[in-house]
Parts: C-alpha cells; sequence; structure tokens
C-alpha cells in the first residue's frame, strides 16, 4: 500500500492534483435529447464552454462517431483508455456471478481500447495491464476470481486513477460493484477531491440495488450515483443476466457518440484550485453530460509554447 500511502501525503492532504496541462484542457462530453437518444450531428459552433464562469475559445473538436478524423490531434484526443474494476469482496458474493458475466459480456462488446486495466479488488487490490492485443486472457481471470474478504473500494479507485493521470485520450472508468467499502484507507471525501481532480468519466454497474433493505442501498447508492454525476457518467443497476445487454448498449451509444472539446484555459495561474468546466449547447432541448472540472498542477511550469 505504498501507492495509497503517497496518495494520502503528497495528494490528499494538500488537496489532490493530477497534471493538467492548461494548453490542452480537454473535455469528453455526451449529448441526448428529451428522448434520451444520442445526438451526434453537432460542430464545434453548437457549443459553449465556460472555465469559472469565463467563455473559453474551443480550439480541438472531435466526434466519436466519425470515421476518420481530420488531424492527429482529433484521433488522439478519442483514443480509448479502458478501466475495469470488479468487486470480489464478502458483499459480492451473492452477485458475483452475475458480476462475472457483466464484466465478460462488456468486454465482447466493447471496441478494443489502446490500453486497458483490470483491477481485482476486495481487502487487497490486484492491477493487470493489458494493451489492444492480449486483451483475450482476461476473461479466463474474470471467471475464476474468487470472492472474500472486506472492500477497499475507494483505494482501488485511487489506485486506478494513479494509473491514468498522464497521457492523452478519453479515460473510462466501468465499475463492478455494489458500491459499499469496509476497508480503505482512504475515506470517500478523499476519493471525491481525486476524481474530481481527474478527467476519468465513471460508469457504476451497481448490483445488490434491489432487496436488502433501504438503509443498506441508499449509501452505496449515492455513492456510485455522485462518482457518476461528477464525471459525465452514469450508474446501472442490473437486476438480472436479462438486464446487460441493455447497459452496454447505453455505455456504447455513449463512447461512439461522444465529443472531445480542447481549449486553452485564459488563467494561467497555478494555483492548485478546483476550476468549473461548463458545456452548453445551443440548441434547445438538449442535455450534455460532462466531468464537472479539473485542477491544474501547481508545480507544473507557466510557460508552455511550444
Amino acid at each position: 500500500m505504498i501507492l495509497l500511502a503517497a496518495l494520502i501525503a503528497t495528494g490528499v492532504a494538500g488537496g489532490p492534483v493530477f497534471p493538467a496541462n492548461l494548453e490542452e484542457v480537454h473535455v469528453s462530453l455526451s449529448v441526448r435529447d428529451a428522448k434520451g437518444k444520442p445526438v451526434t450531428a453537432l460542430s464545434a459552433r453548437d457549443f459553449e464552454v465556460t472555465e469559472d464562469g469565463r467563455p473559453q475559445i474551443i480550439q480541438l473538436f472531435a466526434r466519436g462517431i466519425d470515421e476518420g478524423q481530420d488531424t492527429a490531434a482529433a484521433r488522439e484526443a478519442l483514443a480509448l483508455d479502458l478501466g475495469l474494476l470488479l468487486d470480489t469482496s464478502s458483499s459480492m458474493l451473492e452477485e458475483l456471478k452475475l458480476s462475472q458475466e457483466a464484466a465478460s459480456r462488456f468486454l465482447e462488446a466493447i471496441p478494443r481500447a489502446r490500453e486497458l486495466y483490470t483491477i481485482f479488488f476486495d481487502e487487497d487490490i490486484r492491477v493487470s495491464r493489458y494493451d489492444s492485443e492480449n486483451q483475450q486472457g482476461l476473461f479466463d481471470r474474470i471467471h475464476a476470481a474468487k470472492g472474500g474478504g472486506n472492500t477497499a473500494l475507494y483505494d482501488a479507485i485511487a489506485v486506478y486513477l494513479s494509473r491514468v493521470q498522464d497521457g492523452s485520450g478519453r479515460k473510462v472508468l466501468v465499475l463492478f460493484t455494489d458500491g459499499e467499502d469496509t476497508q480503505s484507507a482512504l475515506a470517500f471525501s478523499d476519493v471525491l477531491k481525486l476524481v474530481r481532480s481527474g478527467r476519468v468519466t465513471i460508469y457504476p454497474i451497481a448490483f445488490g440495488m434491489y432487496g436488502g433493505g433501504a438503509s443498506r442501498t441508499l449509501r452505496p447508492r449515492a455513492v456510485l450515483e455522485q462518482l457518476a454525476s461528477m464525471t459525465g457518467g452514469q450508474v446501472f443497476t442490473p437486476r438480472s443476466s436479462r438486464d446487460l445487454a441493455a447497459i452496454y448498449d447505453r455505455i456504447l451509444e455513449d463512447l461512439a457518440a461522444q465529443f472531445v472539446i480542447g481549449y486553452v484555459s485564459d488563467n494561467p495561474a497555478r494555483d492548485g484550485r478546483f476550476r468549473k468546466i461548463k458545456v452548453t449547447v445551443k440548441v434547445p432541448g438538449l442535455t450534455v453530460r460532462h466531468r464537472t472540472g479539473y485542477t491544474p498542477h501547481e508545480d507544473e511550469v507557466t510557460d508552455q509554447t511550444r
């Protein structure tokens, strides 16, 4: 747990800061109409971006739905790095088989990622990294996973965030969990600060949300809802394997129809303070989901001319 100790000592204690190049603030976003259908026929001039209430100039615009992108920068911005976090703790024993099925079927459905991290966690955290050529071996590992032990959900999320804090492209994290945490060194408030400072979109697939009484599910569901809402993701709550296909369709729709907007911040300060991002669409009746903001690194050099 050396990594977690470092996160607590240097990241959370002073306000977590992940490197953010002010020359390239990228925001992944999804747009849907009043019926919940993805909207893709939009251009850069249909969007407005503000940072802490100040309008920003859009300098990069990429659409996931496009077969090809005009620039290398757009292709790089759309590259997909995927994380799968699978809860194998005691609280998931009754749901483990469904969770394993969900993870396997999701891997079968999703396009190949540029990079894939998997984290199996209970009271221990086990990390594996795959590239686009060797993801097939994951299926055996998923189905061989055994349940048991306490749950270090918050620590597992922090470990994943530490692995993908740098680099270009879209960062997507899919959580297979019931939202319980009984073991983590980090508090939920610490994880929220880390998530707010990063640029990962989180899609929790939440198990055990039905039955067991409201007292058991209220807190875990609220935890997962907050993680999703602040990153532009969404929570899904399958009752059985019959619900999985629709969930994957929804996530895949999001990823395929995502836009990536890039801008140069008009604030050169490196004060480590959280900056709120707001993206709006000029077309009436549409809703936008995206992360709520980012934190620039205090220690980066302000002159980043090229």
